[in-house]
C-alpha cells in the first residue's frame, strides 16, 4: 500500500471537512451546479468516488451511477448518504476499470487527476477512453493551487510531480502526490480529444469528448 492509498483510507471519517473551507463555498456551489447538466440521463462511472460528496451531485440527474474507489473505507461513508438516482458502489483500481461491469456514456474522475504521476497520465486517460461509449463524455474536476488555501508544495520530483505534507487529526503525517496542471498541460496529456475547460478560483472543470 502506498502513502496516498493509506492516507485516504485513514482520512475517510474526516475527509469531508475539506468542503467546509469558507473561502471555497461559492466555487463548490458553482461546481455542483455545473456537473448535473453534463450527465443528465447518462449512465455514469465515477472514479475515486471517495465519501460520495460528488456522487450526490451526479445522482441528481444521472440515470445511474457506479461509484468506485480503491478503498472500502471511504465508500462505507458514501453508502450512508441519500441519492436521487440508482447508485451502486464497488471497490476498483482506477488504472484497471475493465474490472467494473456495465456500459457507460459518461465517466467522472473528480479530484483524482492531481494524484496521477506524470509518467502515468496518458495511460490513465486512455483507460478512461476505453471505458466510455462512443459519443460519451469524460469529465474531470480538480484543485487549482491557491496560496493559503492549499497545503504548501514541499517537494518536486525529477518528473515534475509535486508533493504536499498532510497531517491527520491524530497527528500522523503523510507525503501526498498533488499535481496542479495548467489547461495546456492537461490538453496535451489527454490528446486526442476535444477539451472544454472552465477555471474557477479554487477548482477547474474539464470535459473531454
Amino acid at each position: 500500500m502506498n502513502d496516498l492509498t493509506e492516507y485516504y483510507r485513514e482520512r475517510a471519517e474526516e475527509y469531508d471537512a475539506v468542503y467546509d473551507k469558507p473561502e471555497r463555498q461559492e466555487d463548490l456551489a458553482r461546481l455542483r451546479s455545473l456537473l448535473p447538466p453534463l450527465i443528465a440521463g447518462r449512465t455514469v462511472l465515477e472514479v475515486a468516488a471517495g465519501t460520495g460528496y460528488w456522487t450526490t451531485a451526479l445522482a441528481a440527474t444521472a440515470e445511474s451511477v457506479v461509484a468506485t474507489d480503491f478503498s472500502e473505507e471511504p465508500l462505507a461513508v458514501a453508502r450512508t448518504r441519500s441519492y436521487q438516482a440508482d447508485v451502486r458502489f464497488q471497490t476498483a483500481d482506477a488504472y484497471d476499470l475493465g474490472a467494473v461491469g456495465g456500459r457507460f456514456d459518461a465517466i467522472f474522475a473528480g479530484f483524482f487527476w492531481s494524484h496521477v504521476p506524470r509518467t502515468d497520465v496518458r495511460r490513465f486517460a486512455q483507460g478512461l477512453r476505453d471505458r466510455v461509449e462512443p459519443g460519451g463524455l469524460v469529465i474531470f474536476a480538480d484543485n487549482r493551487y491557491v496560496e493559503g488555501s492549499n497545503h504548501p508544495i514541499t517537494r518536486t520530483s525529477a518528473h515534475g510531480d509535486t508533493y504536499q505534507t498532510r497531517q491527520l487529526s491524530d497527528g500522523r503525517t503523510f507525503e501526498v502526490l498533488k499535481n496542479f496542471p495548467t489547461r495546456e498541460q492537461f490538453t496535451a496529456d489527454v490528446a486526442p480529444g476535444a477539451v472544454e475547460w472552465t477555471d474557477l478560483t479554487y477548482f477547474w472543470l474539464a470535459t473531454v469528448s
